[in-house]
């Protein structure tokens, strides 16, 4: 029965029921390819070494305009000319002074010589324009800071800078970042000196960009080579579990479309993970299924040849009392008549009973049954009614809960109802039926033996067949249908078990039929402890 509320980790299963839509290739390409997203988040790590290289180039650049700052106070102007043109050629910088009014005192790229030069990106080739193009779309997904531009001023004065104009008011170094023309960073730094003058540094950090963009390009070489792996590695992960299942579900397909005949499941012999697993057992199920319609359709064949006979003879009877006159003559073909009715009443009985067995079991649900306990009742109950020929049951009973097996009682008493029902009719007058229950090697073994002719061997796994009967002598024609045994063998392998039959062990005449079952076990669902 099902439970009457659903657990939080089937309401988890629910909310990922539309992850079924979804192809199983795509569902493995995606979670190959997330794990490597996470790799793509280096960008975002990259970026955040560009803000720290900036942001140390910037305390650097100041810490140099405070050093030349005080070079330069204690200086004349001549000797301050040469101090700034020497820090300009060791810093790789534009060192400008200002004098009180704003007015351009000093520049060192017209006393020394330029020491970078901006670039113009119109006069650039195209793989430098390719590269910026990059740096803007990795700019724009990972958020980059965007500097204010740098440009020249026309008109080359104190005022032109703000961050002369900052330095004054806080009589202290101030530095700030821009982006040059082709988004190198540019990074100045101003100063006042004592005597009301200003200083100004410039830089053009273009190493920190070639830093970035070197970082950049490994980051995605390694990811671009991550995908390809991966995405191959995922397409053959894919067409390894895809492909066989795909193979699988055609041929269970056309199964079902009524063409099990033509149709041959790939048992993958050479595969030993979950899909060779699969596919064995759908190969095996399928022969389980084409076995099972021949077992119909054989079935059906017997069920109809068995009931022409009965039907014939009643025909036969029923047509002779409009033709008959004499009562003794009447009186014996409505004996017959009556007869065949029991006949197929018996038989319309056993048919329903062999054909509901196996759908009946697999809706049972079993529960532990003590077969010591049920042969003791039923040999008291058949006892306890009178038997034939003055037949004696005997029964070596086990001790309580000893022969214990997980099954469907009515079933299981069936099977012991026929095979007592066979002994008996092929005892002798006054013979002895013993039956036992042992248990041995994790089973438990219930033994029938009659002083019966026995059973010869080649007949022994004939017997076992519908509509077989080999009745004793003097045994009227059709009391039995034939369907005992076949309904104690079906029985018995639906509770994954097996009936045989052997000579007895005492080497008399007589037969013995052996009936194996698991035992029952501790952890089995309706077995609990004390």
């Amino acid at each position: 029965m099902a439970p009457d509320t659903v657990s939080p980790k089937s309401d988890a299963w629910a909310r990922l029921h539309w992850s079924g839509r979804v192809p199983l290739t795509w569902r493995i390409l995606a979670v190959n390819i997330f794990a490597l997203a996470l790799l793509a988040g280096g960008f975002f790590y990259i970026d955040g070494y560009r803000t720290r290289l900036v942001d140390a180039r910037l305390e650097q650049v100041t810490k140099d305009v405070r050093l030349l700052a005080s070079a330069l106070e204690n200086g004349t102007t001549s000797r301050q000319d040469a101090i700034i043109l020497n820090f300009a050629q060791i810093l790789d910088n534009r060192i400008r002074s200002y004098r009180p009014d704003g007015t351009l005192r000093f520049d060192s790229f017209r006393s020394g010589g330029p020491v970078y030069a901006l670039v113009d990106p119109n006069e650039e080739p195209l793989k430098r324009h390719i590269a910026r193009f990059l740096d803007k779309l990795v700019d724009r997904i990972v958020g980059t800071r965007n500097f204010p531009m740098f440009r020249e001023p026309k008109d080359d004065r104190a005022s032109a800078w703000p961050e002369i104009g900052e330095a004054n008011k806080q009589n202290a170094a101030v530095a700030l970042v821009r982006s040059a023309p082709d988004r190198t960073p540019m990074i100045t730094a101003a100063m006042k000196l004592r005597d009301g003058s200003t200083i100004l540094t410039s830089e053009n950090a273009r190493d920190i960009t070639r830093i970035v963009r070197a970082e950049r390009l490994n980051l995605a070489l390694v990811l671009a080579s991550a995908i390809l792996i991966s995405v191959l590695l995922s397409l053959f992960l894919a067409r390894t579990i895809v492909r066989p299942l795909q193979r699988l579900a055609s041929a269970s397909v056309r199964v079902r479309l009524g063409r099990a005949r033509q149709v041959t499941i790939p048992r993958l012999p050479d595969r030993r993970d979950e899909i060779g697993t699969l596919a064995r057992a759908i190969s095996d199920m399928t022969q389980a299924l084409r076995h099972r319609i021949d077992a119909t359709d054989a079935f059906a064949a017997d069920v109809s040849h068995e009931l022409k006979n009965p039907i014939a003879s009643l025909r036969s009877a029923l047509d002779g009392l409009d033709t008959v006159q004499q009562p003794e003559l009447r009186e014996q073909l409505l004996a017959i008549a009556r007869e065949d009715v029991r006949r197929l009443d018996r038989l319309v009985t056993d048919i329903a009973e062999a054909s509901r067995i196996d759908a009946q079991l697999s809706r049972t649900r079993f529960e532990p049954v003590d077969l010591g306990q049920m042969v003791e009742g039923m040999i008291l109950a058949r006892e306890s009614r009178g038997m034939e020929n003055g037949v004696r049951l005997a029964f070596a009973r086990p001790r309580k809960d000893v022969a214990v097996v997980m099954g469907e009682p009515q079933r299981l008493a069936l099977v012991i109802d026929n095979l007592l029902d066979n002994a008996v009719s092929f005892s002798p007058p006054g013979g002895l039926v013993q039956v036992t229950a042992t248990v041995a090697s994790d089973e438990v073994l219930l033994s029938v033996e009659d002083e019966g002719p026995g059973v010869p061997e080649a007949e022994r796994e004939t017997v076992f067949r519908r509509f077989h009967s080999v009745r004793p002598e003097g045994e009227s024609f059709g009391k039995h249908s034939g369907l005992g045994l076949a309904i104690a063998r079906s029985i018995v392998e639906g509770h994954q078990g097996r009936i045989s039959i052997a000579d007895r062990m005492d080497a008399q005449s007589g037969a013995r039929f052996d009936v194996h079952l698991p035992l029952a076990h501790l952890g089995d669902p309706g077995i609990s402890s004390e």
